[in-house]
């Protein structure tokens, strides 16, 4: 029987499988689906926690996530600006950065098709 493939899986299943598997089946397929709240929540709180824990490397792959649930740019603008004041400056400024590389590299693919 053949494993399927998904992202954790392919970014650290060579390495820490179990920890891959984790991350598909306990944070993926129950914590992210459970009823308590909609995607679009729980992919904005996720990303203000990466931005206010300073969590860069796993920033894009949220931000996107959060778009894809329906968040607006605008909204991500937002809530990275009201966090400069609470999670400090330096993080939100690497948000934007963040944020900035994602819309270049979505803008990039765009115009290649």
């Amino acid at each position: 029987m053949q494993i399927p493939s998904t992202i954790a899986r392919e970014l650290m299943g060579d390495i820490a499988p179990k920890f891959a598997e984790l991350t598909d089946t306990v944070l993926f397929d129950d914590i992210w689906q459970r009823p308590g709240l909609a995607a679009r929540e729980r992919s904005l709180i996720t990303v203000a926690t990466l931005i206010a824990l300073n969590r860069s490397e796993q920033l894009p792959f949220h931000i996107q996530r959060t778009l894809d649930n329906g968040i607006t740019h605008a909204e991500l603008v937002e809530v990275i600006t009201q966090l400069a004041f609470y999670a400090g400056w330096p993080t939100a400024a690497s948000a934007v950065t963040a944020l900035r590389q994602l819309s270049a590299k979505q803008t990039t693919s765009t115009s290649k098709e």
